[in-house]
């Protein structure tokens, strides 16, 4: 009877290792074609060029992850339209890309804090009648410096204005410009989002929330639009060398924008929702893996990270 027994536990033993073995192998193999395999290959990938649409649009383009999208779309003969707060930047960024690249380039000065009802109008009449294949959603505003919800300096301001550039100007420009794709039956849209939204992110709630809004339209929207041509993809980059994070030397883990770029380009038409950088997304595996084990574990460690870069930023202004 005994041994009969623990033949019946041995075979439960055996099917148990095999399901975790599979599950282990599968999620192997698929990790590796996502993020190698498949780019390298470019296996069911998007080409971004002058074949979904002559003109590419790039808000917060004068600077980051804007300018260098600006800067590698109209490297695949894209016209581009750029569209910041700064005219003097937008003159510069397009005069720098007509005289590298040799193709047209349009500016549109827009603060996405002030005047929002008017600023889409103007938006909305300067895009008209251009053949837009190519949206780049990466205008943001983040915190000064993280902080606690309540003791923020001109916090009220601040999360007014983090709204307004994180998630109106997001759906307001998909507004504009996705009903043309539709119609043409071809097109990208690509929204710039932030792991900040996809881990535990205190001192920075309001933007991790607003980056969250990003992630959660953007699913849903390419659900909805897949079936007329449209790709749309949502990025979660980490630090990104740039004024917005404040890190000004590239490395390895912080990247330069234009490395950045380039490896988030791979993976259009690969994967709809993606760190977009493998570093980045090595990163994020091992935050979700501590917070699936041990949440507090998880969020203790990103709010002391968060604690020592506030207390590096007040520092600084006293000094």
């Amino acid at each position: 009877m005994a041994s009969q027994s623990t033949s019946a536990m041995e075979k439960i033993g055996i099917i148990c290792t095999f399901i975790v073995g599979f599950y282990l192998i599968r999620f192997l193999l698929k990790f590796l074609y996502l993020n190698f395999f498949a780019p390298t290959l470019k296996i069911n990938a998007v080409k971004l060029n002058n074949s979904v649409g002559k003109w590419a649009v790039v808000t917060g383009a004068t600077d980051g992850i804007g300018k260098a999208y600006a800067e590698a779309l109209a490297k695949r003969k894209l016209n581009i339209v750029l569209i910041s707060r700064t005219q003097c930047k937008l003159d510069a960024v397009a005069q720098d890309i007509q005289t590298k690249y040799t193709i047209e380039t349009k500016t549109i000065q827009a603060d996405f804090t002030k005047n929002i009802n008017e600023i889409y109008h103007v938006i909305d009449k300067q895009l008209h009648g251009l053949d837009i294949g190519v949206l780049i959603n990466n205008i943001g505003m983040s915190y000064p410096y993280p902080e606690y919800f309540l003791e923020l300096k001109n916090k009220d301001e601040i999360y007014d204005n983090i709204i307004k550039c994180n998630i109106l100007s997001v759906t307001n420009m998909c507004k504009i410009v996705l009903p043309g794709m539709v119609e043409r039956g071809r097109g990208v849209i690509i929204n710039i989002s932030s792991m900040a939204s996809l881990i535990p992110s205190p001192l920075l709630s309001v933007y991790s929330a607003s980056k969250s809004f990003i992630n959660k339209f953007t699913e849903d929207l390419e659900t909805e639009y897949s079936r007329c041509g449209v790709t749309i993809q949502c990025l979660f980059p980490g630090y990104v060398a740039s004024n917005m994070s404040k890190i000004k030397t590239s490395t390895w883990m912080a990247p330069a924008p234009s490395k950045y770029v380039e490896q988030a380009i791979r993976s259009l038409g690969i994967r709809s929702r993606t760190t977009g950088y493998f570093p980045h997304t090595l990163l994020l595996g091992v935050i979700t893996f501590l917070d699936a084990i041990s949440p507090m574990l998880s969020r203790w460690i990103n709010t002391k990270i968060m604690l020592n870069i506030r207390a590096r930023a007040l520092r600084r202004q006293t000094l």
